[in-house]
């Protein structure tokens, strides 16, 4: 959901990447989530991490408490920050409180790269 919000809110010259520790697939909620907003993320793919490509990149943002836990330690020129958002694939409950729970993490993280656009856009 997040590099679907960026690429939707952030400049198009900016390089936007996901990844995580591990690969999934897409998750439907997700996908469905995000249709609620109109942005698809259908041709989206699930990534490893690749911790080679790292000094590439300016910015790295993690999400979700585990991925700040298990990601592996940044020891070069980018900024990392964390956003410790719930990860609602972990989320249990009833088909509508899952859709309810996929809103809510999709609109935090909107609200958070809509943040981030402000801060680049002073900088």
């Amino acid at each position: 959901m997040a590099e679907g919000i960026a690429k939707k809110i952030l400049a198009s010259n900016i390089n936007i990447k996901s990844a995580g520790v591990e690969s999934h697939g897409i998750n439907k909620h997700a996908i469905n989530s995000m249709h609620e907003i109109s942005i698809s993320i259908v041709d989206q793919k699930s990534k490893i991490v690749n911790t080679n490509d790292f000094n590439n990149f300016d910015l790295i943002i993690t999400l979700c408490g585990n991925a700040k836990d298990r990601c592996p330690t940044f020891h070069s020129k980018n900024t990392h920050i964390h956003w410790d958002i719930e990860d609602p694939a972990t989320f249990k409950g009833n088909i509508e409180d899952t859709k309810n729970k996929y809103a809510e993490v999709r609109d935090v993280i909107f609200k958070n790269i809509h943040h981030l656009k402000n801060i680049l856009e002073n900088v």
